[in-house]
């Protein structure tokens, strides 16, 4: 019987190990959660390593959970975070804007809100996740509805919000107590440098912690290469950088606590 020592063998588990690790944080996973009486579906993707991790809900675009999101989703997981992408849509996908904005005028806000904010607690009941470390990110219309998560949700812990609507109403403004970083375009005829001026100004009046970007050039949309009109790859590239330092520095994905 020929046999095979153990200092052949660990190589052999080592990349078993390395594998399943790189493969959880790459596949997706379909689950579903309760949202009021209705149920909301979306893609949850894991890191590697094993211990609790921070969270992230990432929220789509007016065009539904396609695959540009996807690969958003993916990449966070890749950096350390259990990171759930939801479906706001119910399995809707626009191809065309006019199929866009109708999806998107079809969706009620209440609703949104509340299948994102039960999307936190779905995930803080998770083992793999620590509850005081989630956050959220989004874009286009997904950026409106992180700001309005960081409303709907004191104990959120920190906020991305990409070239999307801004809260304006004082009183919704104080319910915010996670740091908010925004990437906005200076050419964004939707929501104007005025309106990110005021959205800074009457955040830091209240000493909340805001972080806002204007790209001079960029009009809306401009992180995404769909948008082939008006995508932006070295403002893209920078936007993107700053998400990542920020999550990192708020929700630490680096800090696992094993259970």
């Amino acid at each position: 019987m020929k046999r095979i020592t153990l200092v052949a063998a660990l190589p052999v588990v080592f990349w078993l190990t390395f594998s399943c690790a790189v493969a959880g944080a790459q596949t997706a996973q379909e689950v579903s959660y309760p949202s009021g009486n209705e149920t909301v579906h979306g893609l949850l993707y894991l890191p590697a390593g094993t211990g609790r991790h921070p969270a992230l809900v990432v929220i789509h675009e007016w065009w539904g959970l396609n695959d540009w999101i996807k690969e958003q989703a993916r990449h966070f997981a890749q950096q350390g975070y259990v990171t759930l992408a939801v479906d706001l849509y119910r399995g809707k996908v626009a191809a065309d804007p006019e199929t866009a904005h109708e999806l998107m005028r079809g969706l009620p806000q209440d609703r949104g809100v509340r299948d994102l904010t039960s999307a936190v607690t779905w995930l803080k009941h998770r083992a793999d996740v620590d509850p005081r470390r989630i956050g959220a990110i989004g874009w286009c219309m997904g950026g409106g509805y992180a700001a309005q998560l960081a409303v709907a949700d004191p104990k959120l812990r920190a906020v991305v919000i990409n070239y999307g609507s801004l809260p304006t109403d004082r009183s919704a403004l104080k319910r915010i107590h996670a740091a908010v970083l925004g990437n906005f375009g200076g050419q964004d005829r939707g929501i104007t440098p005025d309106d990110v001026h005021a959205f800074q100004s009457a955040m830091e009046t209240m000493g909340k912690s805001v972080n806002l970007k204007i790209y001079p050039d960029a009009g809306h949309a401009f992180e995404n290469p769909n948008n082939t009109g008006g995508y932006r790859p070295e403002d893209a590239r920078n936007a993107e950088e700053r998400a990542d330092r920020f999550l990192a520095d708020h929700l630490q994905p680096s800090r696992n606590q094993h259970s």
